[in-house]
């Protein structure tokens, strides 16, 4: 078991997916995202397996949950610097962790 103090050291912010491009070197099929985390943390890269579920002009715009203080993990040839969050699907496909309201980019999770 963890403790509040262990989830509380996970940063969770709110973002606005700004870009996405096909990410054809990936080993499973996945996207590259630029995301805007707010004045505080700015634009981050993150690289996801969303294309089973989500059309590359779905997701411009979209908000999304990330994890935004684990280390930059390196994806084949991208660098993925934030972790975007989803659940598995009935199929085990990603479906996105959304807020179900707009807010502000920058927001953390609490």
């Amino acid at each position: 078991m963890i403790t509040s103090s262990d989830f509380e050291m996970v940063d969770i912010r709110v973002g606005r997916i700004i870009e996405a491009k096909k990410f054809p070197e990936a080993k499973k099929l996945s996207y590259k995202l630029k995301v805007d985390l707010g004045k505080e943390i700015g634009i981050k890269k993150s690289c996801a397996q969303l294309p089973p579920n989500y059309k590359i002009e779905d997701l411009i715009g979209k908000q999304v949950l990330c994890v935004v203080n684990f280390p930059p993990r390196q994806i084949g040839p991208a660098v993925s610097e934030v972790l975007t969050l989803g659940v598995p699907d009935e199929r085990h496909e990603c479906i996105l962790i959304v807020p179900d309201k707009e807010v502000p980019e920058g927001g953390r999770l609490y």
